[in-house]
């Protein structure tokens, strides 16, 4: 009997990635590309979308190769059907469309947040978590309810890994590997705490715009902190003029400030916030699990910070390093098999992207 295996194509932001994956949960193959810019820039929509078109057959072949399969031996096809952005979420749909066609092969959309979920509950062994769920375009505390990931708590404006990639913009650090991993490895170095850092929880919900600007604020006022620029950015950087108000807390910043410190002052107000609101999500759920998920959460600091708060009350953390946290096509292609085993595969004419799509959209049918 020939082995069920499905295709996963996840494609929602700077990350192309395509993985094989068994019935029963077994990755085969999981390779991906990430899209990085000059420091100092950010990823748009066009470009990145190019980019995902140039490497998406190089990474079909590479995750068949590994996987020591060809298309004639997958069973499923799943894609990212949102949300993310447009362009790359297009080229995903259209070679999954494409091969779901050519090789009369079903195929099935995913929620790219409950593909995070699910490979959360998989990698971790966590069953009933609660979720905290972390990373460029999502910042949300999630848990499962009468057949919906519910929210809990999320952010009122940008998401974590937003906040932390447009602050790596600000003090003109490099993309690669990735903005977060490098503010991690620079906060470990810092010493000096802002603290009148904007520190903003609503209830369950956060907001990071304010100390975005804060920082940004900081940063005019000592523009010595900032790594030293790149010429040839000048012409994909926003040109800003912004002119900072006397404010008190500039008397309290110290003379000896560093790019760390800021780093180091960003990352433990941040994750204070989530911890914070993860930890009241725990009480209500009366859970002993917490899953992150999501690309910020494979950063150390913050998993420390859960696991502490997590400990105190008697239960577990479930932790995943970048292999799983970060956007992979694994995730899709185990999502997607859960779903076509509950309701069978998605209608072709329903099979577009959408760019908006949360997480208590989806009726998790495989969840009783």
């Amino acid at each position: 009997m020939q082995q069920f295996l499905a295709l996963g194509i996840e494609g929602s932001a700077n990350k192309i990635g395509i993985a094989v994956v068994s019935k029963d949960g077994t990755i085969l193959s999981n390779p991906r590309r990430t899209y990085i810019t000059p420091p100092g820039t950010g990823f748009v929509p066009k470009e990145t979308a190019q980019h995902h078109r140039n490497k998406i057959l190089e990474v079909l072949d590479e995750a068949l190769q590994i996987a020591k399969v060809s298309l004639k031996d997958i069973s499923l096809i799943c894609y990212t059907k949102g949300p993310g952005m447009a362009g790359p979420l297009n080229v995903g749909a259209l070679v999954a469309r494409t091969l779901s066609l050519f090789y009369n092969i079903p195929i099935v959309g995913v929620n790219h947040c409950i593909g995070h979920i699910e490979m959360g509950r998989l990698a971790t062994g966590c069953q009933h978590p609660t979720v905290l769920y972390v990373s460029g375009g999502n910042t949300q505390v999630i848990a499962y309810s009468a057949q919906r990931y519910r929210i809990f708590g999320e952010t009122l404006d940008i998401a974590v890994g937003n906040c932390l990639d447009r602050f790596a913009r600000i003090l003109n650090l490099s993309n690669d590997p990735a903005p977060g991993y490098n503010i991690e490895q620079l906060a470990k170095q810092g010493k000096n705490y802002l603290q009148d850092t904007p520190y903003v929880v609503k209830g369950m919900d956060m907001s990071y715009s304010g100390m975005l600007t804060f920082f940004e604020e900081v940063v005019i006022v000592k523009p010595d902190v900032k790594l030293p620029d790149f010429e040839q950015n000048d012409d994909r950087k926003r040109k800003k003029t912004k002119q900072v108000q006397n404010r008190k807390w500039m008397e309290r910043i110290p003379n000896d400030l560093t790019a760390a410190d800021l780093c180091f002052t960003l990352q433990e107000t941040i994750f204070a916030m989530l911890t914070e609101v993860t930890e009241r999500a725990m009480s209500h759920c009366e859970s002993k699990e917490v899953i992150i998920v999501g690309g910020v959460g494979c950063n150390e600091r913050l998993q420390e910070m859960i696991k502490l708060m997590v400990q105190d009350r008697g239960g577990v953390m479930g932790g995943m390093d970048e292999r799983y946290c970060i956007d992979n096509g694994a995730m899709i292609a185990y999502a997607g098999i859960l779903e076509y085993f509950s309701t069978g595969p998605t209608p072709f004419e329903e099979t577009f992207v959408t760019q908006r799509f949360r997480t208590d959209e989806v009726f998790i049918s495989w969840r009783k």
